[in-house]
């Protein structure tokens, strides 16, 4: 259903993404909020191995309400608040995620709402209609 875009004319991905991923015509989009790492009762993880779990987790949630899962991502955009924090994230997503990878995008930002926060996740998803 989906296809990645990996055009020969551009250098390959830096890490586990695709440039670009087609959507079929005719496909159901599903938009996720940015997802920070919290659980439904409140507690946040001190990791960000955890709270990008926690994201995806909220995120794989939202997607099952419309009938999807996380196999089903063409898009994500993250935010860390630090350099050392993208490792711990992209083993995270590259372990959730399907195959082929979604489209990415990562970046270091100065911070969320609250201190404690260190990743936060967006992700598109596509099914059938």
């Amino acid at each position: 259903m989906l296809r990645p875009l990996q055009p020969n004319e551009i250098r390959a991905p830096f890490a586990n993404y695709s440039h670009g991923v087609e959507v079929p015509a005719g496909a159901r989009l599903v938009y996720c909020s940015g997802q920070l790492g919290s659980a439904p009762d409140g507690t946040i993880p001190a990791t960000v191995e955890g709270q990008a779990e926690r994201c995806f987790q909220n995120i794989a949630a939202i997607l099952a309400e419309a009938g999807l899962g996380l196999a089903d991502i063409v898009r994500i955009n993250a935010y860390v608040t630090a350099r050392e924090h993208m490792q711990g994230y992209m083993a995270v997503r590259d372990r959730v995620v399907g195959s082929p990878p979604p489209a990415s995008t990562l970046m270091i930002v100065s911070g969320f709402t609250r201190p404690e926060f260190l990743v936060e996740v967006e992700a598109v998803a596509a099914g059938p209609a």
